[in-house]
């Protein structure tokens, strides 16, 4: 069922469907009497990486030696408070700026696995986005860096749930309102590095508010992923796979978002802007290439590049890294479309 809908004196088409087919329901309540409370457990720790803990911010851009940087503060189209850095180019503002989000369960700054429990018990490792960010203002480009909602210091919605982009989009929209009204700011050009989580929150706004980013001039999209491929993946490894009508029907009682729902598969035809992807080709914990090679595909981009990321199965230590550590492939992906 169709209808429109009317935000900000916009007229918006809506679809309306059913959650959960009945099918798929009936099928969900056998699983739930038929399994052991140990496979039990590992489903809801599978649901559970919908509602993450938060991230702290173990480094700030003081930890490589950017200047006169800030903290930001705006709100999220739906009123949620956001928190951010921003972060000027090296040796003095300049007239580009990128726009820097994050995937789950991380926040601005990246992750630390490196400090032990609880984040170490989804990987060991540390994720540092703040280097990512030196290597921004090294070439010329401000950044604004900030926290989706029920990340790191931003504020909290839906009891702490995580839609992998099905609320974290306003938050995408918030941020471009915020860079639009900055005196500044709205002077300057505007491209996005929009990673995972954020990536495909990233999409999502660009499907419901088309206008507010017209003028991003790019977009470099790390590790964007279905959550079906990765309940799949993390299914397989637990020896759970069997229950994924399961994992849905707990992911509705929790207040989130079915598996399919969490996808940027339905929102990459609105993607216009080029578009360089990242994914790390052998991935153990979702289903590539096959997962990012379709994402690829639907992209509605004229202008598109995907980068595989290969000899590593490590989705956390080196696909989120890779920036960090081959700066030239993004450096020069938004020079060539925003000098």
């Amino acid at each position: 069922m169709k209808n429109k809908v009317n935000l900000d004196g916009l007229e918006r088409e809506s679809t309306h469907k059913a959650r959960m087919p009945k099918e798929k329901l009936e099928s969900a309540l056998k699983q739930l009497e038929s399994i052991s409370k140990e496979d039990y457990e590992k489903v809801m720790a599978l649901v559970n990486v919908c509602k993450p803990f938060r991230s702290v911010l173990h480094k700030t851009p003081d930890d490589y030696g950017m200047t006169n940087w800030e903290d930001v503060f705006f709100q999220s189209i739906d009123g949620v408070a956001i928190e951010g850095w921003y972060i000027p180019a090296k040796g003095g503002e300049s007239d580009k700026l990128i726009i820097f989000n994050h995937a789950l369960p991380m926040c601005r700054a990246g992750f630390q696995g490196h400090l032990g429990e609880p984040f170490s018990n989804y990987d060991n490792v540390e994720i540092d986005f703040v280097i990512q960010m030196k290597h921004l203002t090294d070439a010329g480009y401000n950044v604004l860096a900030y926290d989706l909602r029920n990340h790191g210091k931003s504020g909290a919605s839906n009891n702490g749930v995580s839609g992998i982009g099905q609320l974290e989009w306003r938050d995408c929209v918030g941020v471009k309102k915020y860079v639009d009204a900055h005196p500044r700011l709205s002077k300057m050009k505007v491209g996005l590095y929009s990673q995972c989580m954020g990536g495909n929150s990233q999409y999502e706004a660009i499907k419901r508010y088309p206008e507010v980013f017209e003028n991003v001039k790019c977009m470099v999209s790390p590790l964007v992923v279905s959550m079906r491929a990765i309940y799949r993946a993390f299914s397989e490894l637990q020896g759970v796979d069997q229950y994924l009508d399961l994992v849905d029907f707990e992911l509705l009682k929790s207040g989130g978002w079915l598996m399919d729902e969490m996808t940027p598969h339905s929102a990459a035809p609105s993607v216009k802007m080029p578009v360089l992807m990242i994914q790390v080709k052998e991935d153990a914990w979702t289903k590539n290439p096959e997962d990012g090679q379709k994402t690829f595909d639907l992209l509605g981009s004229k202008d598109k590049e995907l980068f595989w990321i290969e000899d590593t199965s490590r989705r956390f230590k080196d696909g989120y890294n890779y920036f960090g550590r081959n700066p030239k492939l993004v450096l020069d992906f938004f020079d060539k479309y925003m000098k």
